[in-house]
């Protein structure tokens, strides 16, 4: 009886050792040829798509203008202009009495009134702060001019004006009664004059017929353009408005209404200055070009009410002409043009 019992042991097992071995042989192979399959034929994954969505082709208007996107760079994102160099020049300086303190600028201009700058400072030379009584200013005007002086300027070729935000400070009356003192005369300037002076320092004569110019200063902006032989010239809220208590959807609502005044012909290139455009500026320079092509409204992100304020007028006037190309001009300014058009 014990030799059957080992016999029917040893059956057990070896029919149990039969069929691990031909069970793991199947399963292998399946495995083996899953495996196959998957890398021999890669699955591509594809989104879902609703019944209910149908894709719309996109047909182009023709002569249909749109506005540039937000963030991205304006078309055009260089700016290929060589100005003329004066030839036999001199040099001449002027000084703007700005809301916040001085601008001065000397420049090389010859009798075609073709200029370069030879010096700048803008609101960086001397300010207001400083300025607290009668003696401050005093002193402060006499140091201040001879730092011009030494730049080769001579007396009777110094100029001052005062900008029409500067007006409306008390401390410019005071500066410009001392100034008297010296023998220089302030030439007060309004917002409209400003405007075109601007357009006549800024905007080359080629792009005259097809361009407009764009000041956007803390007491006022400017619009400017050429009509015939004529400068037309809008006046509107500055960069600092909210001063004022103006909500931005209506200044916002203002400027593009009045910038779409603007002759559709005349909308190809806005040239642009001020203290926010300058802020843009720098953010889109490259090196030490001359002009500096601004991005869309949409790529800054202002952190102080001036910048908002100004980003505000900026991205309005921009809606408002469907302009796509806005150039900053690093040398520029309203008080040039004030010297161009001396005889």
């Amino acid at each position: 009886m014990k030799l059957k019992v080992d016999i029917k042991i040893i059956l057990f097992v070896a029919l149990a050792i039969v069929a691990i071995y031909f069970g793991r042989k199947y399963f292998t192979a399946a495995e083996t040829d899953n495996t196959a399959e998957l890398f021999a034929k890669p699955v591509k994954a594809e989104p879902e798509k609703s019944e209910d969505v149908k894709e719309e082709a996109r047909v182009p208007v023709e002569g249909a203008k749109h506005a540039p996107e937000e963030g991205a760079k304006h078309e055009g994102a260089a700016f290929e202009f060589t100005p003329e160099k004066p030839e036999k020049g001199k040099l001449k300086g002027v000084v703007e009495l700005g809301a916040a303190g001085f601008n001065s600028f000397v420049i090389n201009v010859d009798k075609q009134k073709r200029w370069e700058i030879v010096s700048k400072d803008f609101g960086e030379s001397l300010a207001y702060e400083g300025l607290a009584t009668t003696d401050d200013i005093r002193y402060g005007l006499k140091k201040y001019l001879t730092g011009m002086f030494d730049k080769g300027v001579s007396k009777n070729d110094m100029h001052f004006v005062i900008s029409s935000g500067a007006q409306k400070e008390p401390k410019t009356t005071l500066i410009t009664n001392e100034l008297k003192t010296f023998g220089y005369v302030v030439n007060p300037v309004n917002a409209e004059k400003e405007g075109k002076l601007a357009f006549k320092a800024t905007v080359p004569r080629s792009f005259e017929n097809n361009s407009f110019l764009v000041d956007i200063g803390s007491g006022t902006t400017k619009i400017s353009w050429k009509e015939g032989d004529n400068l037309k010239s809008l006046e509107l809220p500055g960069s600092k408005y909210f001063e004022k208590g103006m909500a931005d959807d209506k200044v916002y609502a203002e400027v593009k209404s009045k910038a779409s005044q603007v002759p559709e012909s005349r909308r190809n290139t806005c040239f642009i200055l001020g203290g926010v455009p300058f802020t843009f500026a720098k953010q889109d320079r490259k090196g030490n070009e001359r002009f500096t092509v601004l991005s869309g409204p949409g790529s800054y992100k202002p952190n102080d009410k001036k910048t908002i304020a100004g980003l505000n007028i900026y991205k309005a006037i921009t809606d408002g002409t469907s302009c796509q190309k806005f150039v900053f001009d690093w040398d520029s300014n309203f008080t040039i043009g004030f010297l161009l058009s001396l005889r």
